[in-house]
């Protein structure tokens, strides 16, 4: 082939690259110039952004002083972008201390919403869990502390009712992963006053639909969808296949703000926790938190399209 002319198969790659990157200029343009859409937390009615951040994989970077800085930009584009509620746990490896060296970097930002967890089966040896997670963090205290996984939870809820009447802490709640345990969460839900549960939630895991969002709404809990993009995998499965053609009726411009704005569309879920290390990727998830959202028919035109593929 001449060099100085393209054959119809490269033509038409530069062509849909070119349509590509249009389609995500205006979301980049969006997530530094419009803030995230919210939604009331129901027990009290404070508003929260519908995207938040995760840091399960991503944040474990030990002591790598480069990998630090490259979380501390994620986080920094995080809250440029309107981002607040950032989440963790003991369970993470070194996320937390990577958590506290990026807010001290960026001299913890006020919009900050801390979510962490208590995770260890002695129950006594729960608040000494706490106070060393709050010390990685650096802050005075949590917004939220979830027991994780259920582990002990008979033993650690009351530890964090205590801690939230003394005025330690703003809320309190529960997760699961991966459809575990979904009955216990139904029953701690119905029997104790707790104001967020975490749960997964996707187009391809629906499970939670069928009775723990609606308990939700019924109970005024706040709910937060982990594992939207099934840890990457969702992503990568779907990285060869085209978005519907009327996915730009969504103003959706990747298969991230596809997933994302079928998360978040749903009325019970309060925010999803996404998480990454790329700061593009930041960018192009709070993007997503914005109108329009699907209705319920394109809800279950966009299960369709993915379980079709």
């Amino acid at each position: 082939m001449h060099r100085g002319k393209l054959d119809r198969r490269t033509l038409l790659g530069a062509l849909a690259a070119g349509v590509a990157a249009a389609a995500l200029r205006p979301f980049e343009a969006l997530a530094d110039t419009a803030a995230p859409l919210t939604k009331p937390i129901p027990s009290t009615g404070e508003q929260l952004p519908l995207l938040g951040l995760g840091t399960w994989i991503t944040f474990n970077v030990g002591d790598d002083a480069e990998l630090r800085d490259e979380c501390a930009d994620v986080m920094q584009a995080f809250f440029a972008g309107g981002g607040r509620l950032i989440d963790s746990s003991p369970m993470y490896g070194s996320s937390q201390p990577v958590i506290g060296y990026g807010l001290n970097r960026l001299g913890t930002p006020a919009a900050l919403f801390s979510a962490d967890k208590v995770w260890i089966s002695s129950g006594s040896s729960g608040p000494r869990q706490i106070e060393e997670s709050r010390a990685h963090w650096g802050v005075p205290r949590f917004d939220l502390l979830q027991v994780h996984n259920l582990l002990s939870w008979e033993a650690h809820l009351p530890t964090l009712f205590a801690m939230k009447a003394a005025g330690r802490l703003r809320y309190v709640g529960i997760t699961t992963s991966e459809g575990r345990r979904h009955d216990e969460v139904e029953k701690i839900m119905a029997a104790h006053p707790i104001d967020f549960v975490q749960v997964t939630y996707n187009p391809l895991d629906r499970e939670v639909e069928e009775r723990i969002l609606p308990l939700a709404r019924d109970r005024g809990i706040a709910v937060i969808a982990n594992r939207p993009f099934r840890e990457g995998a969702l992503i990568r499965s779907l990285a060869r296949e085209r978005l519907p053609a009327w996915a730009g009726e969504l103003a959706t411009g990747s298969w991230a703000q596809f997933i994302l704005k079928f998360i978040i569309s749903h009325p019970a879920v309060t925010c999803a926790i996404p998480a990454t290390t790329q700061v593009a990727h930041v960018r192009e998830n709070l993007a997503a938190a914005a109108e329009p959202l699907p209705d319920p028919a394109t809800r279950r035109r966009m299960v369709q399209y993915i379980e079709g593929l």
